[in-house]
């Protein structure tokens, strides 16, 4: 998995799907609360004046220079379920992320959220 430390340092980077199609641009990190796995990235997406965020998966990422390759096609990342403008993921919209990407989503052992923005 990916050191903390090193995805601060991809604020800014594009992310690109398997095909090298350009996404958008890395913004966050969001770690698996049980874990504190780096697992999801918001990614900006869109023009400068109408833009969204949304998350995608970093399980199978690679990163290069100037770059963070996902491994979900461009399609399907754009239309993830979007972040409030300038808000965090709520935990009642977390199921609705993990469904998106046909992942398993479980809640923590007491019902905590699952998701945290590092």
């Amino acid at each position: 998995m990916f050191e903390a430390a090193d995805i601060r340092e991809w604020r800014g980077s594009a992310v690109l799907d398997p095909e090298g199609n350009k996404i958008g641009t890395f913004d966050a990190v969001y770690v698996d609360t049980a874990s504190d796995d780096p697992t999801f990235a918001t990614v900006t997406i869109g023009m400068p004046t109408r833009h969204r965020a949304v998350l995608v998966p970093l399980a199978g990422a690679v990163v290069g220079p100037g770059y963070v390759k996902v491994k979900h096609f461009r399609d399907q990342v754009k239309n993830a379920p979007a972040l409030a403008d300038g808000a965090e993921l709520a935990a009642d919209d977390e199921p609705d992320i993990f469904t998106h990407y046909d992942l398993e989503y479980q809640p923590g052992a007491t019902g905590e959220r699952r998701l945290a923005r590092g």
